[in-house]
């Protein structure tokens, strides 16, 4: 068996555009701004599917589906992170467990932590664990601008790889 870790990292600023929904691991927070992005703008879907990919070596989400193709223009982010997982596992890979952690001000995560937590979980297939922290204060995060999440994804597959170049 091998193992992979790989990490993830997505941004976005909060939108002023009123009907954009905030949207954090596949679940809608209501009343608070949404962020700007091309797909719906889902941080921690997309932080958890770069360090999916990551880990397999199977490039970036940036590649996969570029945001200057008019087809994920407002895409769901848990429909891309699916495919990811296809992609992981039609190359061998399944997820072990992935961690995430949310750098915020606002909005609270603690009430829709453990909805996250399921919606990824059962995606992925395999636990995913979302914690919250704060910026402090320093710079855009800390002022409220947008959100950002980090994410390590550790994958496993029963292939055995052979090194070429010992060969």
């Amino acid at each position: 068996m091998s193992i992979r870790v790989g990490n993830g990292f997505d941004i976005h600023r909060f939108s002023d555009a009123p009907d954009r929904v905030l949207v954090l691991g596949g679940v809608t927070f209501p009343g608070e701004p949404g962020l700007h992005g091309h797909s719906d703008a889902d941080v921690v879907a997309h932080a958890v599917a770069e360090a999916l990919l990551g880990a397999a070596g199977l490039g970036d989400l940036g590649s996969h589906f570029p945001d200057t193709d008019e087809r994920w223009r407002g895409a769901d982010s848990l429909e891309l992170l699916a495919e990811v997982v296809r992609l992981l596992h039609e190359d061998g890979w399944s997820a072990v467990n992935v961690d995430c952690s949310v750098i915020a001000e606002r909005p609270k995560l603690a009430p829709h932590r453990d909805r996250m937590q399921v919606v990824l979980s059962d995606l992925v297939g395999a636990p995913v664990t979302v914690k919250g922290r704060r910026a402090e204060g320093i710079g855009g995060l800390g002022r409220a601008e947008g959100i950002a999440c980090l994410a390590t994804a550790l994958i496993e597959t029963r292939v055995h790889f052979v090194d070429q170049r010992s060969s």
